[in-house]
């Protein structure tokens, strides 16, 4: 829904001869109302909730500030749904689960103050899960778990063991497993960003630090723990990534790196199923941006879609579209008075519309800028997503949407299926005999909306 703060906005930067309707609106002034969350920090989520509104985190303890999980809606109302204590950090974001509830971590606090995985309700009710030792354990989590194909979650400390970081799987009831323990080299150190699971349902991620050549690498852990490092980054392809990993729909894999490349601004860069790194785009210290620390979104243009936190022409960072074949476009310059230093990844609304968070700019707080929610319309379809990617015939599939009705029509590859009408964003569908892997689309009286992503029937 457009604000009257919608801003006009000229491309500055483009490389791309394809144009696109683009609208950049601020939709909300961190700290603008009492008890507002503020301060957004780096690897920070935005996801969908069942009711169509948006949830993340934000407050990362600077300036005493508190850390708050939100609800936002698309037209800007924001409502603080739990508060951390003082100084806890919470920068992950979170996760949507199959079970309704939404799941977390803290930086620090806990019972040994060494972080903490929390599952929370829809309206803010949050219950621990476990508390990090810091010992072999790990400690300090930044990124949100993520909840695996099988139903259980999977994540990444920063330190603990013996101060590099680890990767843990835990079950809803909280039973924590340890699935690796980082040794700096040649394995890495300090995950920030989350985890990705893959079509061959290994787990990918990134470290900021460690490897061959200090300067970070991606890797890959199966359930059972076997662990592998794929790419040591060597400056040349890039340097320090913050982000986590996605999965392109040409199986390829996207990111970006915070330091490296041609000039050492950071790069977006490409690894194939082979594990072959390639740089898309190095940045270039001007008016296309540079050091990106937010993760990538693919839209349902097919194009991937990030932010950089510095440079531009004016000085705040910039979002930007890029192609898989490496066209690279500016869409939108940063700046103190409509939200900067842009660090929380993108999230495609089924509205069509992206959405993502500033840690700077926008209203005074204390002195300085608390950050800000917007949204960027580039012309895009709404369209559908579900909860799980795949699911055996006769298992239950969460839809997400707008402008479901009770006479909608649910199919699953062509395939009719039956369902249960929850809301006009929600709906329980179940995966009908006779289905193959593909598109979800729901027929409405409005249109046909199909799903952004293909759900794989898996076999019996």
């Amino acid at each position: 829904m457009k604000q009257p703060s919608v801003l006009s906005l000229a491309v500055l930067f483009v490389l791309a001869p394809a144009m696109y309707a683009q609208t950049y609106t601020v939709i909300h002034n961190f700290g603008s109302n009492a008890g507002d969350p503020v301060l957004p920090a780096i690897s920070g989520t935005i996801v969908q909730s069942r009711g169509g509104a948006m949830f993340s985190t934000a407050g990362d303890g600077i300036e005493g500030t508190l850390g708050r999980a939100f609800r936002i809606t698309t037209s800007g109302a924001v409502t603080t749904l739990n508060t951390f204590h003082a100084g806890q950090r919470v920068p992950g974001g979170l996760t949507p689960a199959t079970d309704g509830l939404y799941y977390g971590t803290a930086n620090n606090g806990g019972t040994y103050g060494k972080g903490v995985i929390f599952k929370m309700t829809q309206d803010g009710v949050r219950t621990p899960l476990y508390s990090f030792h810091g010992g072999t354990d790990g400690g300090y989590p930044t990124a949100a778990p993520i909840q695996s194909e099988a139903g259980d979650f999977y994540g990444t400390t920063q330190g603990g063991g013996i101060g590099y970081g680890s990767v843990y799987r835990i079950n809803k009831y909280g039973d924590f497993t340890l699935l690796h323990s980082f040794t700096g080299t040649p394995d890495g150190a300090h995950p920030y960003g989350p985890l990705v699971q893959g079509t061959d349902f290994y787990f990918y991620g990134t470290t900021e630090l460690g490897g061959t050549h200090g300067a970070g690498t991606i890797f890959r852990v199966s359930s059972k723990g076997d662990f592998k490092v794929l790419y040591s980054f060597d400056f040349a392809h890039g340097a320090y990534p913050f982000a986590g990993l996605i999965q392109a729909n040409d199986g390829n894999f996207y990111g970006v790196t915070a330091y490296g490349g041609s000039i050492s601004e950071g790069t977006i860069f490409k690894m194939t199923p082979g594990y072959t790194v390639s740089v898309l785009h190095s940045f270039m210290r001007g008016a296309d941006g540079g050091t990106p620390r937010s993760g990538l979104v693919q839209a349902t243009d097919g194009s991937l879609y990030g932010a950089a936190n510095g440079y531009g022409t004016a000085d705040g960072g910039v979002l930007f579209r890029i192609t898989l074949s490496g066209t690279y476009t500016v869409l939108h310059n940063f700046s103190d008075s409509t939200g900067s230093y842009p660090i929380d990844a993108l999230l495609q609304h089924t509205n069509g519309l992206l959405y993502g968070m500033t840690g700077r700019g926008g209203v005074s707080y204390l002195g300085g800028g608390a950050g800000i929610f917007y949204s960027m319309d580039i012309g895009l379809k709404p369209f559908i997503t579900y909860l799980s990617t795949y699911g055996r015939v006769g298992s239950l599939v969460q839809i997400l949407g707008q402008g479901f009705t009770a006479d909608s029509v649910v199919s699953f590859n062509g395939v009719p299926a039956s369902y249960t009408l929850v809301s006009s964003t929600y709906i329980r569908a179940f995966v009908p005999g006779g289905s193959t892997s593909g598109p979800i689309t729901v027929t409405t009286p409005f249109g046909t909306l199909t799903s952004n992503k293909k759900f794989v029937v898996h076999p019996q």
